[in-house]
């Protein structure tokens, strides 16, 4: 008899949610929730060291603690694996501009989109970013995210963004969910260098990510370098310069693209073998198949063509990359200005209803591939044993409720490192 913390028994499904082959589940793949019914887990000092039926679980374990979840739906925490979830003050009244017929370009062009949070950010202490910050990580974890990307990017100066990067590692240590850091000092031109586009490139290239990468330590053996690829950012040539010397100095890539015009970006991720290709919604259906071909994963945020009032064509393709035997993620998103979204079960939604994604597959994409998109996926994303014991349990009777419901959280419980945390 094995002594174990905690064992989860009698639930109505339990979704392993398991990898294919040690990495994402791609193409007609995506979906296998590996799903038992009176499913049961068994955790140990922050481990899963066993799942299966209720009956043989109970023959093999003893516990010191159980949760019977009886009518329930156990599956992994969600990785949210693009967010912006560090920042100060709020947009709301360009949510009032853009509801009025405004564009998220002209709203920028403006001087309002990102420079107005850099604006917010840069005034705001550590102390008044992470207050700010701390109670959404609080929302998202209780919607059952249990590890989140968080990106830096309202800085844009040096001093601004080791900020954020302090930030981020203070909320990693004060609280249950667990941040993968990225550095996104490439998330706009600045308004000192809107004149300037190449000398703010070479103020990333050859002062700050230098500067970042000693910085990281705290969160080896991964941080990543993003960059907005789009017309009124970064063009082509700049994305592949800040992202050559990125990995030059050992970051892993992760790169915006497509989000309103195709640049190529999605071809220079793998060309550069970034890690995903994020956005991916304009992307020409040959650079989809390039995609689909690769390691890359594309990582869908249906959340923000859904705050931005977009028509059903402005989502991502995830049909046709699934054809091409692609890797798809999902992901909120959250940000100020388009997508204060801190609800995986609500990308879960839109993703069924306009990327057109099964239950299943919906589920799959916010788990196990997410985790694998911020390089994550031997630790996290699915009910494997050896993983970190991540779990979340819903008061639903069937995990299709989550794409079925919407505008309500079905969180019962949340296990972080298998400790009972919301």
């Amino acid at each position: 008899m094995t002594q174990v913390d905690l064992l989860i028994t009698h639930a109505a499904q339990l979704c392993a949610v398991p990898a294919d082959a040690g990495g994402p589940q791609r193409g007609s793949r995506l979906g296998d929730l590996g799903l038992i019914v009176d499913g049961a887990l068994a955790l140990q000092e922050g481990r899963i060291v066993a799942v299966g039926p209720t009956a043989d679980l109970r023959a093999h374990c003893s516990a010191t603690r159980e949760i019977d979840a009886t009518g329930q739906v156990v599956i992994p925490g969600f990785v949210d694996p693009h967010t912006h979830v560090v920042w100060a003050g709020d947009r709301a009244g360009e949510f009032e501009m853009r509801v009025a017929g405004k564009t998220y370009m002209e709203i920028m062009a403006a001087g309002g989109g990102i420079m107005s949070t850099v604006r917010a950010t840069r005034a705001a202490s550590l102390d008044e970013l992470v207050a700010q910050t701390r109670p959404r990580l609080a929302r998202m974890l209780a919607h059952g995210t249990t590890t989140a990307e968080a990106k830096t990017g309202y800085g844009l100066e040096t001093a601004a963004e080791i900020k954020m990067l302090d930030a981020i590692r203070r909320l990693q240590a004060e609280q249950p969910l667990e941040l993968v850091p990225t550095f996104l000092g490439a998330h706009a031109i600045p308004t000192e260098y809107k004149d300037r586009p190449d000398a703010y490139v070479d103020l990333l290239v050859n002062e700050m990510l230098p500067a970042f990468r000693p910085l990281t330590s705290d969160f080896r053996p991964l941080i990543f370098c993003d960059v907005f690829c789009e017309d009124g950012a970064f063009t082509l040539e700049q994305t592949r310069r800040i992202l050559v010397r990125a990995k030059e100095l050992g970051f892993a890539l992760k790169i915006h693209v497509d989000e309103f015009k195709p640049l190529g970006g999605s071809r220079l991720g793998v060309e550069l073998g970034a890690t995903s290709v994020d956005h991916f919604v304009t992307t020409p259906p040959d650079e989809v198949e390039a995609v689909a071909k690769s390691g890359v994963i594309a990582v869908s945020l249906p959340g923000t063509p859904f705050g931005l009032g977009a028509s059903r064509e402005d989502y991502s393709p995830a049909k046709l990359l699934l054809e091409h035997g692609g890797a798809l993620a999902l992901a909120t998103d959250c940000n100020p200005g388009t997508c204060w979204c801190e609800s995986m079960q609500f990308v879960i939604a839109l993703a069924c209803r306009y990327l057109r994604l099964t239950p299943a597959q919906a589920l799959a994409a916010a788990t196990i591939n997410a985790a694998f998109a911020v390089g994550r996926g031997d630790k996290v994303g699915s009910l494997e044993v050896g993983k970190q014991a991540d779990v979340v349990i819903l008061d639903a009777p069937d995990y299709r409720h989550l794409g079925y419901r919407f505008g309500t959280n079905l969180v019962y419980n949340v296990i972080k490192c298998g400790q009972v945390v919301a």
